[in-house]
């Protein structure tokens, strides 16, 4: 963050000046609009003589553990779930050539098996340690500035969007091949659903984050 940014927002609060008229004079001399919204954001909004500076965000082993976990199980979970979906739409709309195969269901039950398994251990990890980093925020709203659990947001959005992307560009692939299946569709969707709704939730999260 600018120091001299921050020294000028110190000094234009102290004088009594209005946020609104401190970011519309910076915008004016050519700030960027995060660089001005980080100044501004550096002192509470609250009434007293001079600037009161909010708590800096920093950075803890505790901290970045809980959300490596947290985000972790979140990828397990996701993908051992999509995996189980993929392997029972397999087994309901069989390839020909895979039936053929004297191992076809010995291997697809040992997959099923290994799925559920994930599943069984990685969601209530990903669901208790959620509750608990939800229940921390809820206390303490500053932490919503933790370094580690805006990375991890973002490099899941970005994951999330890649499968979202690609997911599109395969079904409009195959649609104009004319090799669309009910198997195919049915994969589409699955990741379609599962990569959709934790995009859909992120992005929600986030934008609840700037408004306050």
């Amino acid at each position: 963050m600018n120091a001299e940014l921050i020294e000028f927002t110190r000094r234009a609060l102290a004088a009594g000046t209005e946020r609104q008229e401190i970011s519309v004079i910076l915008r004016r001399a050519g700030w960027a609009e995060p660089d001005i919204k980080a100044a501004i954001d550096a002192f509470a909004d609250v009434t007293f003589p001079i600037p009161v500076p909010r708590p800096k965000p920093y950075l803890s082993a505790r901290e970045v553990f809980v959300y490596l976990i947290l985000f972790a199980a979140l990828y397990t979970a996701a993908l051992s779930l999509g995996a189980l979906v993929f392997e029972l739409i397999g087994r309901t709309f069989p390839d020909p050539l895979e039936v053929q195969s004297s191992n076809f269901l010995r291997f697809s039950d040992d997959r099923i098996r290994w799925d559920i398994s994930m599943i069984i251990v990685a969601f209530p990890v990903f669901f208790f340690t959620f509750r608990a980093v939800t229940r921390g925020l809820a206390t303490d709203p500053t932490k919503r500035s933790s370094r580690p659990r805006k990375w991890l947001t973002y490099l899941t959005l970005f994951v999330v969007g890649v499968l979202l992307v690609g997911d599109t560009a395969v079904l409009i692939y195959n649609l104009l091949g004319g090799e669309l299946t009910i198997r195919f569709l049915l994969k589409v969707a699955t990741i379609a659903v599962i990569a959709g709704g934790i995009f859909a939730y992120f992005i929600e999260d986030m934008r609840q984050e700037e408004k306050t």
